[in-house]
Protein backbone atom coordinates (compact mmCIF):
# COMPACT_ATOMS: atom_id res chain seq x y z
CA UNK A 1 0.00 0.00 0.00
CA UNK A 2 1.32 3.39 -1.20
CA UNK A 3 2.55 6.00 1.42
CA UNK A 4 1.79 9.87 1.34
CA UNK A 5 4.22 12.51 2.30
CA UNK A 6 2.34 15.50 3.73
CA UNK A 7 5.15 18.19 2.99
CA UNK A 8 3.74 20.50 0.31
CA UNK A 9 5.89 20.67 -2.32
CA UNK A 10 4.16 23.62 -4.71
CA UNK A 11 0.61 23.14 -6.48
CA UNK A 12 -2.90 22.31 -5.44
CA UNK A 13 -2.98 18.57 -4.25
CA UNK A 14 -6.93 17.74 -4.50
CA UNK A 15 -7.60 14.47 -3.20
CA UNK A 16 -5.41 11.31 -2.99
CA UNK A 17 -7.01 7.74 -2.84
CA UNK A 18 -5.00 4.98 -1.56
CA UNK A 19 -5.45 1.28 0.01
CA UNK A 20 -4.74 2.60 2.85
CA UNK A 21 -3.87 6.71 2.99
CA UNK A 22 -1.19 6.65 5.73
CA UNK A 23 0.62 3.31 6.49
CA UNK A 24 3.10 4.70 9.60
CA UNK A 25 1.36 7.78 11.46
CA UNK A 26 4.27 9.32 13.47
CA UNK A 27 1.33 8.90 16.18
CA UNK A 28 -2.35 9.14 16.82
CA UNK A 29 -3.88 11.07 18.87
CA UNK A 30 -7.92 10.49 19.48
CA UNK A 31 -9.80 13.42 21.02
CA UNK A 32 -13.11 12.98 23.41
CA UNK A 33 -14.51 16.61 21.77
CA UNK A 34 -18.09 16.06 20.32
CA UNK A 35 -20.02 17.13 23.75
CA UNK A 36 -23.80 14.64 22.86
CA UNK A 37 -21.67 11.94 22.45
CA UNK A 38 -20.16 12.63 25.96
CA UNK A 39 -23.28 13.50 27.75
CA UNK A 40 -25.05 10.10 26.59
CA UNK A 41 -21.86 7.78 27.69
CA UNK A 42 -21.90 9.03 30.37
CA UNK A 43 -25.62 8.96 30.75
CA UNK A 44 -25.83 5.01 30.11
CA UNK A 45 -23.10 4.71 32.96
CA UNK A 46 -25.43 6.38 35.57
CA UNK A 47 -23.31 9.36 36.13
CA UNK A 48 -22.72 13.04 34.49
CA UNK A 49 -20.36 15.03 32.53
CA UNK A 50 -17.29 15.68 34.70
CA UNK A 51 -16.44 19.11 34.88
CA UNK A 52 -12.99 18.71 33.77
CA UNK A 53 -14.23 17.88 30.52
CA UNK A 54 -14.93 21.49 29.53
CA UNK A 55 -11.98 22.66 30.93
CA UNK A 56 -9.53 21.07 28.57
CA UNK A 57 -10.01 18.98 25.01
CA UNK A 58 -8.68 15.41 26.21
CA UNK A 59 -7.16 12.90 24.56
CA UNK A 60 -5.39 9.00 24.01
CA UNK A 61 -2.73 7.76 22.21
CA UNK A 62 -3.24 4.75 20.22
CA UNK A 63 -1.92 2.07 18.06
CA UNK A 64 -0.36 4.05 15.40
CA UNK A 65 1.34 0.47 13.45
CA UNK A 66 -2.68 -1.63 13.08
CA UNK A 67 -3.95 0.72 10.08
CA UNK A 68 -6.38 -0.18 7.43
CA UNK A 69 -7.82 1.61 3.97
CA UNK A 70 -10.66 1.34 2.39
CA UNK A 71 -12.24 -1.95 1.39
CA UNK A 72 -9.60 -4.00 4.09
CA UNK A 73 -11.04 -6.78 6.41
CA UNK A 74 -10.49 -5.55 9.86
CA UNK A 75 -9.61 -8.43 12.40
CA UNK A 76 -12.18 -9.80 14.80
CA UNK A 77 -10.36 -8.68 18.27
CA UNK A 78 -9.16 -11.92 20.30
CA UNK A 79 -11.11 -12.24 23.70
CA UNK A 80 -14.05 -9.89 22.34
CA UNK A 81 -18.09 -10.37 22.01
CA UNK A 82 -18.50 -6.39 21.97
CA UNK A 83 -16.85 -5.23 18.30
CA UNK A 84 -17.93 -1.55 17.73
CA UNK A 85 -17.31 1.31 15.17
CA UNK A 86 -16.69 4.80 16.09
CA UNK A 87 -17.73 7.59 13.60
CA UNK A 88 -14.99 10.13 13.86
CA UNK A 89 -13.09 12.87 11.33
CA UNK A 90 -9.46 13.10 11.64
CA UNK A 91 -6.90 15.55 10.71
CA UNK A 92 -3.36 15.06 9.11
CA UNK A 93 -0.27 17.75 10.49
CA UNK A 94 1.07 19.28 7.34
CA UNK A 95 3.83 20.56 9.06
CA UNK A 96 6.35 21.51 12.65
CA UNK A 97 4.84 22.91 14.87
CA UNK A 98 5.06 23.58 18.46
CA UNK A 99 2.56 25.54 21.13
CA UNK A 100 0.30 25.64 18.51
CA UNK A 101 -2.17 28.70 19.06
CA UNK A 102 -6.43 28.13 18.44
CA UNK A 103 -6.37 30.64 15.71
CA UNK A 104 -2.89 29.56 14.10
CA UNK A 105 -3.65 25.68 13.83
CA UNK A 106 -5.48 25.55 10.45
CA UNK A 107 -1.72 26.55 8.61
CA UNK A 108 -0.80 22.93 10.34
CA UNK A 109 -3.66 21.27 8.89
CA UNK A 110 -2.37 19.43 5.68
CA UNK A 111 -5.83 17.84 5.52
CA UNK A 112 -9.08 15.83 6.23
CA UNK A 113 -9.90 12.05 6.18
CA UNK A 114 -12.63 9.51 8.24
CA UNK A 115 -11.43 7.95 10.78
CA UNK A 116 -12.91 4.46 12.19
CA UNK A 117 -11.58 3.95 15.48
CA UNK A 118 -12.82 0.20 16.06
CA UNK A 119 -13.05 -0.26 19.84
CA UNK A 120 -13.59 -3.85 21.49
CA UNK A 121 -16.28 -2.45 24.38
CA UNK A 122 -15.80 -5.37 26.61
CA UNK A 123 -12.26 -5.48 26.68
CA UNK A 124 -12.12 -1.61 27.15
CA UNK A 125 -14.99 -1.85 29.84
CA UNK A 126 -12.42 -4.37 31.75
CA UNK A 127 -9.18 -2.26 31.34
CA UNK A 128 -10.60 1.40 31.79
CA UNK A 129 -11.80 -0.38 35.53
CA UNK A 130 -8.40 -0.29 36.17
CA UNK A 131 -8.05 4.08 35.87
CA UNK A 132 -5.96 3.32 33.00
CA UNK A 133 -7.24 3.09 29.33
CA UNK A 134 -8.38 2.57 26.54
CA UNK A 135 -5.30 0.15 25.54
CA UNK A 136 -5.83 -3.26 23.93
CA UNK A 137 -9.55 -2.62 23.73
CA UNK A 138 -8.30 0.04 20.79
CA UNK A 139 -5.16 -1.77 20.14
CA UNK A 140 -6.32 -3.98 16.89
CA UNK A 141 -7.83 -1.75 14.26
CA UNK A 142 -7.60 1.98 13.27
CA UNK A 143 -9.32 2.68 9.57
CA UNK A 144 -8.53 6.01 7.71
CA UNK A 145 -9.89 6.71 3.99
CA UNK A 146 -10.79 7.05 1.33
CA UNK A 147 -9.35 10.51 0.79
CA UNK A 148 -7.34 13.31 1.97
CA UNK A 149 -9.24 16.02 1.32
CA UNK A 150 -7.37 19.35 1.44
CA UNK A 151 -9.07 22.35 3.32
CA UNK A 152 -9.64 23.90 0.12
CA UNK A 153 -11.99 21.84 -0.84
CA UNK A 154 -14.00 22.56 1.92
CA UNK A 155 -13.99 26.06 2.59
CA UNK A 156 -17.32 26.97 1.58
CA UNK A 157 -18.42 24.49 4.30
CA UNK A 158 -16.29 26.39 7.19
CA UNK A 159 -18.33 27.47 10.65
CA UNK A 160 -15.65 30.17 11.15
CA UNK A 161 -14.02 27.91 13.96
CA UNK A 162 -10.85 26.86 13.50
CA UNK A 163 -11.16 23.36 11.70
CA UNK A 164 -14.81 22.94 11.73
CA UNK A 165 -17.34 22.29 8.88
CA UNK A 166 -20.66 22.08 8.67
CA UNK A 167 -20.78 18.48 7.22
CA UNK A 168 -23.09 15.29 7.54
CA UNK A 169 -21.72 12.61 9.20
CA UNK A 170 -23.49 8.83 8.77
CA UNK A 171 -22.62 5.49 9.84
CA UNK A 172 -24.23 2.49 8.15
CA UNK A 173 -23.83 -1.50 8.85
CA UNK A 174 -25.07 -3.69 5.91
CA UNK A 175 -26.70 -0.78 4.38
CA UNK A 176 -29.11 0.26 7.32
CA UNK A 177 -27.86 3.96 8.50
CA UNK A 178 -27.11 3.70 12.53
CA UNK A 179 -25.38 6.83 12.76
CA UNK A 180 -26.24 10.66 11.75
CA UNK A 181 -24.04 14.03 13.26
CA UNK A 182 -22.45 16.67 11.76
CA UNK A 183 -18.96 18.06 12.30
CA UNK A 184 -19.99 21.36 13.18
CA UNK A 185 -21.39 19.91 16.75
CA UNK A 186 -17.55 19.65 17.71
CA UNK A 187 -17.45 21.37 21.32
CA UNK A 188 -14.17 21.32 21.12
CA UNK A 189 -12.49 22.74 17.36
CA UNK A 190 -9.27 21.17 15.83
CA UNK A 191 -8.27 24.42 17.01
CA UNK A 192 -8.51 23.86 20.18
CA UNK A 193 -7.11 20.06 19.77
CA UNK A 194 -3.96 21.20 17.97
CA UNK A 195 -3.36 23.56 20.60
CA UNK A 196 -3.42 21.04 23.34
CA UNK A 197 -1.61 18.30 21.63
CA UNK A 198 1.16 21.13 21.03
CA UNK A 199 1.65 22.07 24.29
CA UNK A 200 4.53 21.95 24.96
CA UNK A 201 6.04 19.11 22.41
CA UNK A 202 6.37 19.05 18.48
CA UNK A 203 3.78 18.06 16.09
CA UNK A 204 5.66 16.35 13.11
CA UNK A 205 4.16 15.73 9.28
CA UNK A 206 1.95 12.92 9.36
CA UNK A 207 0.61 12.79 12.74
CA UNK A 208 -2.86 12.42 13.09
CA UNK A 209 -5.11 14.07 15.54
CA UNK A 210 -8.59 12.64 16.05
CA UNK A 211 -11.82 14.06 16.38
CA UNK A 212 -13.39 11.24 18.87
CA UNK A 213 -16.78 10.40 18.07
CA UNK A 214 -20.02 12.32 16.90
CA UNK A 215 -22.91 11.86 18.38
CA UNK A 216 -25.13 8.61 17.94
CA UNK A 217 -21.93 7.43 16.30
CA UNK A 218 -21.27 4.32 17.77
CA UNK A 219 -23.33 1.12 18.59
CA UNK A 220 -22.23 1.67 22.32
CA UNK A 221 -23.99 4.73 22.35
CA UNK A 222 -26.59 4.22 20.78
CA UNK A 223 -27.91 0.66 22.15
CA UNK A 224 -26.91 2.22 25.61
CA UNK A 225 -24.30 -0.45 25.63
CA UNK A 226 -26.56 -3.37 25.18
CA UNK A 227 -26.01 -4.18 21.91
CA UNK A 228 -26.60 -5.84 19.52
CA UNK A 229 -22.40 -5.36 18.49
CA UNK A 230 -20.84 -6.41 15.08
CA UNK A 231 -20.75 -9.34 13.56
CA UNK A 232 -18.87 -11.33 11.17
CA UNK A 233 -19.03 -10.59 8.10
CA UNK A 234 -20.79 -7.33 8.90
CA UNK A 235 -20.48 -4.44 6.27
CA UNK A 236 -19.60 -1.27 8.01
CA UNK A 237 -19.63 2.36 5.65
CA UNK A 238 -18.68 5.52 7.02
CA UNK A 239 -19.55 8.50 5.36
CA UNK A 240 -18.93 12.16 5.78
CA UNK A 241 -19.78 14.44 3.38
CA UNK A 242 -16.88 15.97 0.93
CA UNK A 243 -14.87 13.36 2.22
CA UNK A 244 -16.34 9.88 0.92
CA UNK A 245 -17.20 6.58 2.20
CA UNK A 246 -14.85 4.53 4.11
CA UNK A 247 -15.79 0.82 3.87
CA UNK A 248 -14.24 -2.06 5.99
CA UNK A 249 -15.89 -5.82 6.56
CA UNK A 250 -15.47 -7.86 9.57
CA UNK A 251 -13.35 -11.35 9.42
CA UNK A 252 -13.71 -14.22 11.13
CA UNK A 253 -12.91 -14.32 14.96
CA UNK A 254 -10.01 -16.70 15.57
CA UNK A 255 -7.97 -17.42 19.03
CA UNK A 256 -9.57 -17.55 22.16
CA UNK A 257 -12.89 -15.65 22.50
Amino acid sequence: MPFVSFERTGGSIERIATDAIIIRPNSIRDFYAFEQHVKTANENRGREVPKQWYEIPVFYFTNHTAIFGQDDVIPYPIGSEKLDYELEVAAVIGKQGRDIKPEEAEDYIFGYMIYNDWSARDIQAQEMRVGLGPAKGKDFAQSFGPYLVTPDELADKHTGRAGVYDLQMIARVNGKEMSRGNWKDLHWSFGDMLARASAGVTLYPGDIIGSGTVGTGCLLEITKGQGPYLQVGDVVELEIERLGILRNTIAEKRGKS
